[in-house]
């Protein structure tokens, strides 16, 4: 028989998970944003009760300059929005909460002389019509 000891859940955190099951929100979304809080409150050294504007500005700062990518800055920045905005109600925090596009990533487009080298070094005569149909080169 194992004795198992249990570390009491704190308050805030207590108060959050019954703010996200209220809402309905799955468990992988519980999870990120349980772990973007304690992210948050582990760079802030305090609870993430005591912030002030300028901790969620500096935090995000933070995220910017540490190399987050963009994607996790976001999502990160979600899940200290709703303990905010629903948990603790400071509205005044959430204000300052921005989320950055990802950047459009344009697609490769291949010259008009490209394409006309790579079917020129087709090997055989059903390569390049296979190349020529791929390229839109008819």
């Amino acid at each position: 028989m194992s004795i198992q000891h249990s570390t009491p859940t704190p308050p805030l955190r207590a108060r959050m998970i019954a703010d996200m099951s209220g809402r309905n929100l799955g468990p992988a979304s519980q999870t990120s944003h349980l772990r973007a809080c304690k992210r948050f409150a582990a760079w802030l050294g305090r609870s993430p009760e005591t912030a002030t504007p300028d901790d969620v500005k500096y935090f995000q700062q933070h995220l910017v300059e540490s190399g987050t990518s963009i994607c996790t800055r976001n999502q990160t920045m979600t899940g200290v929005k709703f303990l905010l905005r629903v948990t603790l109600r400071r509205h005044d925090l959430v204000a300052e909460i921005f989320h950055l596009k990802e950047p459009v990533k344009i697609p490769l487009v291949l010259s008009k002389k490209e394409i006309k080298r790579i079917l020129a070094m087709a090997p055989s005569l059903k390569a390049r019509v296979m190349l020529s149909l791929a390229y839109g080169w008819v």
